[in-house]
């Protein structure tokens, strides 16, 4: 498995090229060899082969970085889940094969077809029952949900690997949804790696973004609900503990 896509070629030049923190390729890949691919379910290599290929495969969730939402998946005995942005599949595949058979995933994703290429390899894994796929943009639904009083407090887990500049939206109703000791994961905070470079820098596509999660991160950081942990796995990420 080619840890880059050949879709970037098709590119020069494009800041999506690199998106692993750990700059040194050889390195990556030690981590990835040693420690990931071997541990990879199946289902979940074939959601990456088929990402692999697109465009936009950048947009998919780094396997080192599933394998971490794996592991807090598990701390958390996890069965309410929700994810905001789904792409393919990769981070959702990962969440229905770690939640127990009577778990739920809420996810919601604005682009049916990218989720559609996803889902003959989640229905071959014979795990599609606990999904409860949304197509929709995210705000209306969870807007909807906190309607239902029964649906606060009732998450353990969401995801988050959607529209950058809505981040700080999602985080006040997802707040809302969690339960106390339930987890919120933010992926892309370290953006490439630009966040600690002069804006002038930065290439002109990727500079909208950086300015909310520049915000953003700083938002979170006196956020005084929640315990974080930004973690340079992938793009980095943050995970946000629920106190109250």
């Amino acid at each position: 498995m080619n840890l880059h896509s050949n879709a970037s070629d098709q590119v020069e030049g494009s800041p999506w090229d690199n998106k692993g923190l750990l700059q040194s390729q050889e390195l990556y890949r030690y981590v990835l060899e040693t420690s990931v691919y071997p541990r990879e379910p199946e289902p979940l290599k074939e959601i990456r082969a088929i990402t692999a290929n697109l465009p936009d495969f950048y947009m998919g969730t780094t396997p080192d970085s599933g394998q971490l939402i794996a592991m807090l998946l598990n701390l958390l005995n996890a069965k309410n889940t929700i994810e905001l942005g789904v792409f393919t599949g990769y981070s959702l595949l990962l969440t229905a094969l770690t939640i127990p058979d009577d778990g739920k995933i809420l996810a919601i994703d604005s682009n049916l077809k990218s989720y559609e290429l996803g889902l003959p390899v989640i229905r071959k894994a014979s795990v599609e029952h606990k999904i409860n796929f949304k197509h929709s943009p995210a705000l209306p639904v969870l807007d909807k949900l906190l309607e239902d009083d029964k649906n606060r407090g009732s998450f353990d887990f969401a995801f988050v690997d959607a529209d950058k500049t809505n981040y700080g939206n999602y985080h006040e109703r997802l707040m809302k949804l969690m339960k106390i000791g339930g987890l919120i994961v933010y992926d892309n905070t370290l953006w490439y790696g630009t966040l600690a470079m002069p804006e002038e820098s930065v290439h002109k596509l990727m500079r909208s973004e950086r300015s909310y999660l520049l915000e953003f991160n700083k938002f979170l950081a006196a956020d005084t609900r929640i315990q974080i942990s930004q973690v340079s796995l992938g793009d980095g990420m943050t995970i946000c503990r629920r106190l109250f």
